[in-house]
């Protein structure tokens, strides 16, 4: 015989399954960012242009989904209905529909305030803006996962992950000039929250990531493409490509991010999502620093400690708030 209990503790064990697969996910989306990372970071060294590898990057990866978005069903459904929304005036806006920007938005920060800076203090802005938007994304319910309240343990785990970042990137900070240039990494990390919600939102309406993913990756590759247009005009076309091949799978990488971040908000959130992502590109950067490390630098135990620290950050924040009892309950 199936008790009251039953069914109401039920739907919330499922939930709760649901939140940390959520998580595991965002874990590992995080650790393939921290080798797309690796991979267009060479790039860009290699081109002398930082912005010209991202539009290579963004550009491919629109590409495969364009295809991708032509042969499959669902995704061509998807965009019917994407276009029906946002002309019908209903539940998805026009401007829910330009995630892709934010991203855009990160990599020119990056060329422009991450060597002014330092990468150590561009990377604790950035997600000083990313986990105190998530906050607030997730509290006015503009994600796919509808309104989260601001509860003590998601407050706390997210002040922890900034201190965890702070820690992981000790070594580095003591070369980073302070200027209005943090303005720009913080504004990318705002961005980032609100990329995620939207994007899960097109991805609710449309029920693809596929298309999502194309959405995003066709706004973002348009924006850096304007950017790229008044670089060429400034200083002309960059130097030629380098041949390995290896090289240019960034996009390909970043198609299993964005699609892994859309069809996974729902389940997570933003904020949580952004925290798991976080804590994965730590733990990527970390392997790839141990496996396959750049010549001359090591990996110092700040790193190591501030990679755990997130992870018991990530794992405050999903614990549920202590419920309260109602008064009718009690004595029971």
């Amino acid at each position: 015989m199936t008790t009251r209990a039953d069914t109401t503790t039920t739907p919330s064990r499922t939930h709760s399954l649901r939140k940390v697969l959520g998580l595991a996910g965002a874990t590992a989306v995080g650790v393939l960012l921290a080798l797309q990372s690796r991979i267009n970071g060479t790039l860009g060294v290699r081109m002398h242009d930082g912005i010209a590898a991202a539009v290579i990057s963004f550009g491919s990866g629109l590409v495969v989904l364009v295809v991708c978005t032509a042969v499959l069903p669902k995704a061509r459904n998807g965009v019917r209905r994407v276009v029906a929304e946002v002309r019908s005036g209903g539940g998805l806006r026009w401007w829910q529909c330009l995630g892709g920007v934010c991203g855009g938005y990160l990599v020119i920060s990056q060329g422009t305030a991450a060597i002014e800076l330092g990468v150590a203090l561009f990377t604790v802005t950035v997600v000083a803006g990313q986990v105190s938007s998530g906050l607030l994304v997730d509290r006015l319910g503009l994600g796919p996962a509808g309104p989260q309240p601001v509860t003590f343990p998601r407050a706390l785990g997210a002040g922890l992950a900034v201190v965890a970042v702070l820690v992981a990137v000790s070594a580095k900070l003591g070369t980073a000039q302070a200027s209005w240039l943090v303005l720009l990494p913080l504004f990318a990390g705002i961005g980032l929250a609100w990329q995620a919600a939207v994007n899960g939102r097109v991805q609710q309406t449309s029920r693809s990531s596929v298309m999502a993913a194309t959405l995003n990756f066709g706004t973002g590759t348009l924006a850096l493409l304007v950017v790229f247009a008044v670089e060429v005009a400034l200083r002309g076309l960059p130097q030629s490509a380098p041949p390995e091949p290896w090289l240019y799978i960034g996009g390909f990488l970043g198609i299993f991010v964005i699609g892994g971040a859309v069809a996974l908000v729902r389940h997570t959130g933003v904020l949580l999502l952004s925290m798991g992502m976080i804590a994965g590109q730590l733990l990527g950067a970390l392997l790839l620093d141990l496996l396959a490390p750049v010549p001359g630098q090591t990996v110092p135990m700040s790193t190591v400690a501030g990679v755990g620290l997130t992870l018991v950050a990530v794992c405050i924040a999903a614990l549920p708030d202590r419920a309260v009892r109602r008064p009718r309950d009690l004595g029971r």
